[in-house]
């Protein structure tokens, strides 16, 4: 009976040994989870810094371009600011024209009180970043004339005309020996005739329009004291006229009293006064056609 109760009794206790390779597998798996959950905190960590990074350099560039966007809008407002300057004081010289003329006009007398008005209206002022002179429209399709002495050295050439608006004027070419050059402005207009200058006669009245020492628009009248004076070139190709002629006259229409253009203001002589020089018509014909021929195929006079 004790041997029965003894074979019925539950076994407690019962040891499970792990044979080596068995700790090896289990301890191999365990470093490798270790190592794996290590490896994905770096990783993750790395993914983090990289993007606390990448939001750091992208603030710094949002802040830049902010910086460079307000610095942009201050110089636009400063261009918008001088531009209103500018025409403000455009206009107010543009204002006085009309009593000006008025008055030219009754001095001038019958010789040109019909033709300073319209001629007028073909002048442009010259403008470049480094210089001013004058210019006037020969064709109704807006090609015009200049010395080439007043785009010497300027990148940039804008033309006011006499409705105040300011234009883009496109370079054709030039001819240094009579410091003639050939623009284009954009729109229609009403051109100045050129006269034939073998015509001209000492004594006979003229006008100068120009803008002397930036005073857009200005008129001064005189007469022909010679024809075919010799000028800088070396060719006698110069009318001399007693009309006032300044700095900012260089392009400028001499005008006689059938309001046609027989010559462009040139230079004066020195520091003298009522001695100025004008290229002669015939001749900014010549250079013009030149010029047209080698730039845009075609002759424009």
């Amino acid at each position: 009976m004790a041997d029965y109760y003894k074979s019925q009794r539950p076994i407690v206790n019962h040891h499970i040994v792990l044979k080596p390779h068995h700790k090896w597998i289990i301890g191999g798996a365990t470093g490798l989870l270790i190592l794996f959950m290590i490896t994905m905190s770096v990783f993750v960590y790395m993914i983090f810094a990289k993007q606390e990074l990448n939001y750091n350099l992208l603030n710094n560039k949002i802040s830049d371009l902010r910086t460079e966007t307000q610095k942009n809008i201050n110089d636009i407002s400063l261009s918008i600011l001088e531009t209103k300057e500018d025409l403000t004081s455009l206009n107010a010289d543009l204002g006085n024209i009309s009593s000006e003329f008025s008055q030219l006009k009754a001095s001038a007398g019958d010789d040109f009180s019909n033709i300073i008005e319209d001629a007028v209206k073909s002048v442009v002022t010259i403008r470049t970043d480094v210089s001013q002179g004058t210019g006037f429209v020969i064709t109704s399709d807006g090609y015009a004339v200049t010395n080439a002495h007043v785009l010497s050295g300027g990148s940039v050439i804008k033309a006011i005309n006499y409705q105040q608006e300011i234009l883009d004027a496109d370079f054709i070419g030039y001819d240094e020996n009579l410091d003639i050059a050939l623009l284009k402005l954009p729109g229609s207009y009403s051109e100045l005739k050129l006269g034939d200058s073998d015509n001209v006669q000492v004594g006979e009245k003229v006008i100068a329009i120009g803008n002397p020492l930036g005073l857009q628009f200005s008129v001064s009248q005189g007469i022909i004291s010679a024809i075919h004076r010799e000028g800088p070139s070396g060719l006698e190709a110069y009318l001399q006229t007693d009309a006032a002629l300044n700095p900012g006259n260089s392009g400028g229409p001499l005008i006689n009293t059938n309001g046609k253009v027989i010559g462009i203001n040139n230079y004066k002589a020195g520091n003298s006064e009522s001695l100025g020089f004008a290229l002669e018509s015939n001749f900014i014909k010549t250079a013009v056609n030149d010029i047209a021929t080698k730039s845009l195929e075609q002759t424009l006079l």
